[in-house]
């Protein structure tokens, strides 16, 4: 048997630092995208933005929304290249009646969180989220700051 090489380099493309500060993420799922040529070359270029996206649901299928995928220079001049276009996500029947289910409730949206490969395919990972308020945010940044201060104590506690 071989191994598996590992490649160098991040297997992540993008991510949305601002989802995880906005909502409380409550359940997460991973979704294939159904992506043109030219999205996949700007994919491997590192050419995408997710931070302003979300995920809608329509008639039993679900699309990413608001995500930006810069066209490459050396892209097709035969191929319109619509960077802000909606793209389809790829997830199984039950995924997707789940998310309904999650999504229809009150307070609750469906939030990308960060696009990444898996092999050769390019996976989105998606989250089921419910909105913070300003005290909740305000408690996760004292949090944040204990946890870096108690480190720095114990590590000059320990000298």
């Amino acid at each position: 048997m071989t191994k598996k090489k590992h490649k160098p380099g991040s297997a992540t493309i993008a991510m949305n630092k601002r989802a995880r500060h906005e909502y409380f993420i409550e359940e997460e799922f991973e979704a294939g995208l159904s992506l043109q040529g030219w999205e996949v070359k700007a994919l491997r270029a590192g050419k995408a933005n997710i931070s302003d996206s979300y995920i809608l649901l329509r008639d039993g299928e679900a699309f990413l929304f608001g995500s930006t995928f810069q066209a490459l220079s050396v892209a097709s001049s035969h191929v319109v290249c619509d960077p802000t276009r909606s793209r389809k996500l790829l997830l199984k029947q039950r995924e997707l009646d789940t998310l309904y289910g999650r999504a229809n409730r009150d307070g609750y949206t469906i939030v990308a969180l960060s696009m990444y490969w898996k092999n050769a395919w390019a996976k989105l990972k998606i989250g089921v989220a419910k909105g913070k308020k300003e005290h909740d945010k305000r408690d996760d940044i004292k949090d944040r700051e204990w946890k870096l201060d108690k480190a720095r104590i114990m590590k000059h506690a320990n000298r």
